[in-house]
């Protein structure tokens, strides 16, 4: 299996998510932007914004090569002389604070050297945790990572636990999902399955983001919860911003600003010392935040 292959793959997911969210939303279209890296490669960044149920989103594909600079080296850790990356990485901010914020990204990277490794994760972000909405979203990463080693899911789950918290805030980024990297094949899984578990999650994915909007109806949201969302959304560029190891990479690799930072809300506040009121919606939210909850 050769890079071109990955590539094409990857690129082929992107628009089946695209398409499938494009009709579900109904009521905005994606909006496709090629580029070109100087260095080597390109993408295409796909973005939605104002439609029924999400406010801004993007699903990026992008396939890049090129020389190991010294900064990616010193920054990176990566031992070679040229490199080849290709992923897609979706973010959606909904409109209302009741549904959640989901992302998911899967990625393969090889070296010069013709080492190789596939990574990825999905995880939720509720602004308001509901707990059988989140037992609904392990379960469909479960029953995925079951059908290529049962021992995946506990892997990947704890792993997703370390990899979305804020260390700052003694926090997770929300109620996790799976995360793995520098995956290879092995006695028990070969590299054309590793792919196929990365194309399975994509497939899933939106289905998966319907299931957590399409099973719990809302009502108007109020200032209250509107506001609470745009703090935990602040939040969510902070984790970005300061430990996303993709964000990291596409601006130590000189990628494209603007694809990168497409995972950014479109509003977000920070307060001073912000403290939800006593045995409120959003107090529980922020006891849910911890590390190792058993959510199936």
């Amino acid at each position: 299996m050769m890079s071109n292959d990955v590539k094409d793959k990857f690129r082929e997911l992107q628009r089946f998510i695209t398409s499938a969210l494009e009709t579900w939303d109904g009521e905005a279209v994606f909006t496709e932007d090629e580029w070109d890296r100087k260095e080597g490669g390109g993408g295409f960044t796909c973005t939605i914004a104002n439609g029924r149920i999400i406010e801004k989103g993007g699903v990026a594909f992008s396939a890049v090569e090129g020389e190991v600079t010294k900064m990616m080296k010193d920054q990176l850790k990566l031992d070679g002389e040229r490199f080849f990356a290709t992923g897609v990485s979706i973010v959606l901010h909904p409109k209302h604070p009741r549904h959640p914020i989901i992302h998911m990204n899967i990625r393969y990277f090889e070296m010069d050297s013709k080492t190789y490794w596939f990574g990825g994760g999905i995880d939720l972000t509720p602004h308001y945790i509901v707990d059988k909405l989140a037992t609904s979203f392990h379960h469909q990463l479960k029953r995925i990572c079951d059908g290529y080693n049962p021992n995946y899911y506990d892997s990947f789950k704890a792993w997703a636990d370390d990899y979305f918290f804020l260390p700052h805030r003694d926090e997770t980024r929300g109620v996790g999902g799976i995360f793995f990297d520098n995956l290879t094949e092995n006695d028990l899984i070969s590299k054309e399955q590793i792919l196929s578990m990365c194309l399975e999650l994509g497939t899933a994915f939106p289905t998966i983001y319907m299931s957590q909007v399409d099973g719990f109806k809302v009502s108007e949201y109020t200032p209250q919860e509107k506001h609470w969302q745009n703090i935990r959304r602040s939040r969510y560029v902070e984790f970005n911003l300061l430990h996303d190891r993709g964000t990291k990479f596409g601006i130590y690799s000189n990628g494209r600003t603007e694809s990168i930072l497409l995972s950014m809300p479109p509003t977000a506040e920070w307060l001073y010392n912000y403290i939800p009121s006593n045995n409120s919606e959003e107090e529980l939210t922020l006891s849910k935040l911890k590390k190792g909850i058993n959510y199936l």
